[in-house]
């Protein structure tokens, strides 16, 4: 992700605000302007100089941005986690994009930043989101009750982790 993704996420988020809708938290109408993603993409730019964020952008078959993946709160110690968490765009989905992001960012995430754990949620009833991340070796591990406030309501979620398959503490 670099700045000039700016223009493009909040060109996508207002092209796909409905069909987000369902899975996101109320967002402010500032949220869908050029200027407000300029500054989120610059924050996240920021979090990941300080080694708390890894964002980057989906792209196309012909290297257009199309959605985000990004894994956040990434905790060094003895938890060596990360959360995850993406979208792509309606006109882009079920061509496998997310799950190719997903692979590439937990690839990351066990071989570069040397992470033991990256977890992700749901919404009960986000079974494609499901879908990708148990075809990316994701577990189920279970229920957290009324865990976001999604889309106006507090809305339980499933979750998932990916535990790195021989991780070693990093030197």
């Amino acid at each position: 992700m670099t700045r000039d993704d700016a223009p493009r996420l909040a060109e996508l988020l207002r092209r796909n605000r409905a069909f987000l809708a369902p899975t996101a938290p109320e967002r402010a109408e500032a949220y869908f302007t050029e200027d407000c993603q300029h500054d989120l993409v610059v924050a996240a730019l920021e979090e990941h100089e300080r080694g708390t964020t890894l964002p980057h952008v989906v792209l196309d078959d012909e290297g257009d941005v199309v959605g985000r993946v990004t894994l956040s709160q990434v905790v060094r110690g003895p938890l060596q986690s990360a959360s995850l968490g993406y979208w792509v765009d309606e006109r882009h989905t079920g061509r496998g994009l997310a799950t190719e992001a997903v692979r590439e960012v937990t690839r990351l995430a066990f071989a570069e930043l040397g992470l033991h754990r990256v977890e992700a949620g749901t919404l009960v009833d986000n079974t494609a989101s499901q879908r990708v991340l148990e075809r990316c070796g994701f577990v189920r591990y279970g229920l957290a009750p009324t865990y976001l406030r999604i889309a106006g309501a507090w809305r339980d979620h499933v979750l998932y982790q990916l535990i790195a398959p021989a991780w070693r503490p990093r030197t």
